[in-house]
């Protein structure tokens, strides 16, 4: 889990109940949970003003997690930033845990809305193709949008729910919407793939050959959009060599 980790408000597990102090202190691993939480007569959030404070909130932690990484970032400088008391902070998300779960996601979920929104009645198929893995990709490697992926990868290992969140609402989802892309093409009878996940996926991952890894990994510059066209355009070209019905 895109991470510009966008828009769309959709949040993860929202409905989740705010959880104890004590259980709140655990999850911060030491941060210390001051006085202002516990004395805090923070009201219930209407209905009108619940939107708006929740984007301030995921606004401001947002930038805190960039500048400061997720191990720094404490439930303290998020309130700061995001100009609201700990006690309204604690309302919304009982942790920053959950805090970065809902960026994920909700990055996870523009992607899927903005980029894998694929008609299974258009039977352009290369035209489809080629536009879906331009989007993909630019989307992809967009400035910025390795720096949150990092933090991801970096803490799934001891915190898993949220690298399997990232991945179930960002790659899977992506992965499995073009999937049924594909399988609409092959019952339409213009391709022939034994596999539509693994051709998903090939497609997907050819898509961005030579260009994500060395931007995940710091050693190179974001594409121009003649070399994503040039690198998708083989991908496109290799796909329908591949699994596209013999006339």
């Amino acid at each position: 889990m895109a991470l510009d980790v966008n828009e769309g408000l959709i949040y993860v597990k929202v409905d989740r109940t705010v959880r104890s102090i004590g259980s709140t202190e655990r999850e911060l691993r030491g941060n210390a949970v001051n006085s202002d939480l516990l004395d805090a007569k923070t009201s219930v959030p209407t209905e009108t003003s619940d939107s708006a404070k929740r984007r301030q909130i995921m606004d401001g932690a947002r930038e805190v997690f960039l500048s400061h990484g997720f191990d720094a970032a404490s439930m303290g400088e998020i309130a700061r930033k995001a100009g609201v008391s700990k006690g309204t902070l604690y309302v919304y998300f009982n942790g920053k845990e959950q805090l970065f779960e809902a960026i994920a996601h909700e990055a996870c979920a523009a992607q899927a809305e903005g980029v894998f929104s694929l008609d299974p009645a258009d039977h352009d198929v290369e035209a489809v193709l080629t536009r879906l893995g331009r989007s993909f990709v630019k989307f992809l490697c967009r400035p910025g949008a390795m720096s949150p992926l990092r933090t991801v990868i970096s803490i799934s290992e001891r915190m898993p729910e949220i690298g399997r969140e990232f991945y179930e609402t960002g790659p899977a989802t992506g992965r499995a919407m073009v999937r049924r892309y594909l399988e609409a093409q092959v019952a339409a009878g213009i391709l022939a793939i034994e596999d539509c996940d693994v051709a998903a996926a090939q497609f997907l991952d050819s898509c961005h050959a030579t260009i994500f890894k060395p931007l995940l990994f710091n050693a190179g510059e974001v594409p121009t959009e003649e070399r994503i066209h040039h690198v998708v355009g083989i991908a496109v070209r290799t796909f329908l060599a591949a699994y596209r019905r013999a006339s």
